[in-house]
C-alpha cells in the first residue's frame, strides 16, 4: 500500500495517474528548516520530513512525501500570507522566468529515496487589473508562488521548460521511475 503524506488535492489527483492503491495520511510535521540551509534544498528536506513522520506510524507501507516551492532570482516565494502578498508575488513573476522545485521522498522500511525536480516557467507581463481579478478568484491563496498552472494561472504562462506536473505539485514520471526502485 502506498501512502501520500500530503493534504494537497492536486497531489492526490496526480498520484492516481501512477496507482489507485494509495491512501492519504496528512503529516502535521514541523516545517522549520535548519538555519543556513540553501533555499533550493528546502523542498526535498521538507518532503522527507513529511514522509518520515508518516512512515514511523506505517512501517510496512511505502510513504510518499512532497513539497513544492517557487524561486525567483534565488529567492524562495512561499504561499501568499494575504491578498497584498499575493499581488506582490504575482507582480514579481510578471514578465519573468522563475523556477519551480518539487522535492520528493519515498520511504519503505529502511529504504529511503529523495530527489528534486526543477521546471522553468516564464510568465507574460501581467497587468495590475489582471492580477487583482485573479486574486479575487481565490485561486492563488493556497499555492506556492501565488498561482496554479492547472487553473486560471495558466493564462499567465508564456512557456515552460521541464515537467508540467512538477509545477502542479508532483513530478509524475520521475516519481513513477523512483517508486519502481523501492
Amino acid at each position: 500500500m502506498y501512502i501520500l503524506a500530503s493534504a494537497s488535492p492536486r497531489r492526490k489527483e496526480l498520484l492516481s495517474k501512477i496507482t489507485d492503491n494509495f491512501k492519504v495520511v496528512v503529516s502535521n510535521t514541523d516545517e522549520t528548516v535548519p538555519c543556513g540551509m540553501a533555499a533550493e534544498n528546502v523542498p526535498e528536506y521538507l518532503a522527507f520530513k513529511k514522509a518520515e513522520a508518516v512512515a514511523v506510524l506505517n512501517p510496512l507501507d511505502t510513504v510518499i512525501g512532497a513539497d513544492t516551492a517557487v524561486f525567483l532570482n534565488g529567492k524562495m516565494l512561499g504561499k501568499p500570507k494575504d491578498e497584498s502578498d499575493a499581488f506582490n508575488i504575482l507582480k514579481s513573476l510578471s514578465g519573468n522566468t522563475h523556477t519551480v522545485i518539487t522535492g520528493c521522498a519515498i520511504i519503505k522500511g529502511n529504504k529511503k529515496i529523495t530527489f528534486s525536480q526543477k521546471t522553468k516557467v516564464t510568465f507574460y507581463p501581467i497587468s495590475d487589473s489582471d492580477i487583482n481579478c485573479y486574486i479575487k478568484s481565490g485561486e492563488p491563496m493556497d499555492k506556492a508562488g501565488a498561482y496554479g498552472i492547472q487553473g486560471k494561472g495558466a493564462l499567465f504562462v508564456k512557456e515552460i521548460s521541464g515537467d508540467y506536473f512538477n509545477v502542479v505539485g508532483l513530478p509524475v514520471s520521475r516519481l513513477a521511475i523512483e517508486l519502481k526502485k523501492i
